[in-house]
């Protein structure tokens, strides 16, 4: 073989070798993509969620990329603020700050429940394992979230005794969560505060019509899903 073959031969074999090399690397990294994707929609999917997450607010935890919403419970934002003997603090800041001392360092167990209209998972999350601390309960029992009543009755029981014993933000004056998401911002008597509806709460579409031109400006109930005037349009039928 001469000398020229010999160099042809060689370069032709490191060119093979090299070209294996991305081969397999490519095939690494699409490997290694399909697991990921396949890890998320697993997460997503799946009924149950444990590690230490990061918490969001007093009532929404991360894991990771995974959105989780404590079921049941609606806690203060976190820039709301509470009135306390006519003084505002914020109470948004403590309800968060309540959920993070609660969890510390330790691994928390979701739950599934259901998905809201968000994509998050609405899961009900314990520390401690099985017999462990339902953060759930804790929060509402301390007074740093109220039942969510439009969704569940399971901590009714839990919001009436904080709120008997003036705990957390039942310590004074306050906007329910819902209504200050919606922009209200004057502090008031939560016995005083209308709760938020749905149609399935009125009996008549007259009825339903009448309370949606009553609430306006806008639509705060979110009775008019079609945004054309008329509320509750199931009901006419």
């Amino acid at each position: 073989m001469s000398t020229y073959e010999k160099f042809v031969n060689t370069n032709a074999a490191r060119c093979n070798i090299r070209g294996r090399r991305k081969v397999v690397s490519h095939l690494l990294k699409l490997f290694c993509a399909v697991i990921v994707i396949t890890v998320v929609i697993g997460v997503q999917n799946a009924e149950a969620i444990s590690g230490k997450p990061r918490v969001v607010d007093g009532d929404s935890l991360k894991f990771g990329s995974v959105s989780v919403r404590l079921h049941g419970i609606d806690a203060p934002e976190t820039n709301q603020t509470c009135l306390r003997a006519a003084v505002s603090w914020p109470c948004g800041f403590e309800a968060t700050a309540a959920l993070r001392g609660l969890i510390k360092s330790h691994l928390v167990d979701c739950t599934r429940r259901d998905k809201d209209r968000y994509g998050r998972i609405v899961a009900v999350c314990t520390v401690g394992g099985a017999e462990g601390i339902d953060l759930n309960r804790e929060m509402v029992a301390n007074g740093w979230a109220v039942a969510y009543r439009r969704y569940s009755p399971d901590y009714v029981a839990e919001e009436d005794k904080a709120r008997k014993a003036g705990r957390g933000i039942w310590s004074g004056d306050f906007v329910e969560p819902e209504q200050w998401r919606r922009g209200r911002r004057g502090n008031s008597k939560p016995s005083q505060m209308p709760r938020d509806k749905d149609c399935g709460d009125f009996q008549t579409w007259q009825e339903a019509q009448s309370f949606f031109e009553t609430a306006k400006p806008g639509d705060p109930h979110r009775l008019d899903g079609d945004r054309d005037g008329i509320a509750c349009e199931s009901l006419r039928h």
